[in-house]
């Protein structure tokens, strides 16, 4: 079955998820969407829907082929006091991954976690 990547249990390296690769991808959109924006407790819910639909978009189109991808968007208030946060998953450590990257104006902070998941 030459040519045919239908059984493949393991990306080849040029489609395998690059954490840090992802983490540019992040970086761009974000700072694109939020810079200068101020915090509005109305608008975060449809603005971290917006941007975890332009992150996967632009994560998309590197092409990680085969990859499941799940964004989290977390946006809040800057008030100068600390948040923690963290995730836990059950994965296949040799092909999945995930990349995250933080933001913080004036007015605002978000966290951005992309977690690639890959279909054998």
């Amino acid at each position: 079955m030459e040519g045919s990547d239908s059984y493949l249990i393991r990306p080849n390296h040029q489609h395998k998820f690059k954490a840090a690769v992802v983490k540019e991808c992040i970086r761009d959109v974000v700072r694109e969407r939020l810079g200068g924006v101020q915090y509005d407790p109305e608008a975060a819910p449809d603005l971290s829907r917006s941007l975890a639909d332009s992150i996967k978009d632009r994560v998309k189109n590197v092409g990680f082929d085969r990859y499941k991808l799940v964004v989290q968007v977390v946006i809040g208030e800057q008030r100068g006091q600390g948040v923690k946060m963290s995730s836990r998953c059950l994965w296949d450590a040799d092909t999945d991954n995930y990349a995250e990257d933080v933001y913080i104006n004036d007015s605002l902070f978000c966290v951005v976690a992309v977690f690639g998941s890959y279909y054998y």
